[in-house]
């Protein structure tokens, strides 16, 4: 009798040449390139679950995503296998067996985002993929400020894109933590759940900030509206990196950077 196991991969990929994770019936996506290296290598059709999606040009160091399998293959051969078919941009760098019961979305418990910001008079031709680029001065210090407002359990009404369907935008913040380093400002931001363009957003209004356009009091208004066209743009898509989600207890395998 062979048995069905459910496998959870941790992924790590470059978005910049894919129209983002979900799979789309004219655009090459990620989950339909790893979809086509499981069914390579175990000779089934699978049905692969992904963490959630990620847009067009946004990145991933640690993207899950669970499929079942009856495959005899070693759980530890499982990302050596799928690498042999995937391009050089998406990479599996860790399989484990979980729950025939788990959902890789479902029973998400949060995630953690980076937004990068490459801040100069001159573009970076190394980093011009994984970054925005803002070429006026920004202040460190006024952006800090302004994101102590958005910590906590609070409804991001104000910064969520529109088309998005959820039950509710009340989202809990649990750490949002601003650095620089030389040029590059990177932006991490944890929570129990992300909206459309939550993190894009959220990175548009402290520019403005950081810009002196926006004073850091006002995200506290900002909040208070629940109204889209009170907050800053929404920043492209290539600054942004899923770095981490969390399930709790054995599945935290974290992603680095």
């Amino acid at each position: 009798m062979v048995l069905v196991r459910n496998i959870l991969l941790t992924i790590e990929y470059e978005g910049t040449n894919y129209h983002g994770w979900q799979r789309q019936k004219n655009a090459i996506t990620i989950q339909q390139l790893i979809e086509q290296a499981i069914e390579k290598v175990t000779g089934e059709k699978p049905a692969l679950i992904g963490s959630g999606r990620t847009d067009t040009g946004v990145h991933a160091l640690g993207q899950r995503a669970n499929f079942k399998t009856k495959t005899p293959i070693a759980v530890s051969s499982i990302p050596l296998a799928l690498n042999s078919y995937l391009p050089p941009d998406i990479r599996i760098i860790n399989a484990q067996e979980v729950p025939l019961d788990f959902h890789a979305r479902y029973d998400v418990l949060g995630k953690k985002y980076r937004y990068r910001i490459y801040n100069s008079v001159i573009r970076s031709a190394i980093h011009r993929n994984f970054c925005c680029f803002i070429s006026e001065r920004l202040e460190l210090d006024r952006m800090i400020e302004a994101s102590g407002y958005m910590m906590g359990k609070k409804d991001f009404s104000s910064f969520c894109s529109s088309g998005s369907s959820v039950r509710t935008r009340i989202r809990t913040v649990e750490l949002l933590e601003l650095t620089a380093e030389d040029k590059m400002i990177d932006i991490v931001i944890r929570a129990d759940g992300f909206l459309y363009n939550m993190v894009r957003i959220i990175a548009g209004t402290l520019v403005e900030v950081g810009r002196g356009s926006m004073d850091p009091r006002q995200v506290k208004v900002i909040l208070e509206k629940k109204d889209r066209r009170y907050a800053g743009p929404t920043l492209p898509p290539q600054g942004l990196f899923l770095e981490e989600v969390y399930y709790g207890g054995i599945l935290d395998t974290p992603g680095t950077m």
